[in-house]
């Protein structure tokens, strides 16, 4: 969907002449300056609740990072203490599951900002699109898309010269879910051997399980 629809009102109609000097107000009261300021605030609103979501989701994966790496501290010391026994498997079982909830959590929470990030962008076209209403002249100064479609939020992302599968591979979603995935494995095995399981079955079974889980969160 862009900016541009085949239906709907049709242009509106030529300001009534004022006096020379007065600002002219068209019908209905609202008057380009204030058409500005609406859009203006509006657009900064987009703004800030842009820049609170990706911080909401840095501060995420690096609360998920340092969790998991505190947890494999944990696991090494108890590993050297009882020489990869039964006990490092038990606290493995209890502290991993841990690590992996909140991956998940984090995991969850970056797809919602994804989404809220979307929506601001398209917001601001629409913003940016009505500032060419009131100053056509002013499209060479904008280097960001005026359209809600798909090309629009491209352009305002900066992805349209990115192969997407850069994209991919860059994203921090996909980071968290690979390390999700590696717990999950991990957890599997310990549990596995737990049961009884000889060592090389279980690390079969890890294996499936991390691309089984690596699957469900693509």
């Amino acid at each position: 969907m862009s900016f541009e629809r085949p239906f709907g009102p049709g242009a509106e109609p030529a300001p009534t002449p004022a006096p020379s000097g007065a600002e002219v107000v068209p019908e209905g009261g609202v008057t380009p300056a204030l058409r500005l300021q609406i859009m203006s605030t509006k657009h900064w609103s987009l703004l800030a609740s842009r820049s609170l979501a990706w911080n909401e989701s840095f501060s995420r994966a690096g609360m998920f990072l340092s969790t998991l790496s505190g947890a494999i501290v944990a696991l090494a010391l108890v590993a050297q203490a009882s020489e990869f026994g039964e006990g490092f498997r038990l606290f493995g079982l209890v502290i991993l599951p841990v690590v992996f909830l909140i991956g998940v959590g984090t995991n969850l929470r970056m797809g919602m900002s994804n989404v809220h990030d979307a929506q601001c962008v398209i917001g601001m076209n629409r913003i940016r699109a009505g500032y060419l209403e009131l100053a056509p002249d002013l499209d060479r100064f904008f280097v960001m898309g005026t359209t809600d479609d798909l090309r629009g939020v491209a352009l305002t992302m900066v992805q349209r010269d990115t192969p997407m599968l850069v994209q991919i591979l860059a994203s921090t979603p996909l980071l968290v879910s690979i390390v999700n995935s590696i717990l999950f494995g991990a957890i599997v095995s310990l549990l596995a051997m737990q049961l009884g399981l000889d060592a090389p079955p279980a690390v079969a079974l890890g294996a499936a399980g991390f691309l089984g889980s690596l699957l469900a969160f693509s």
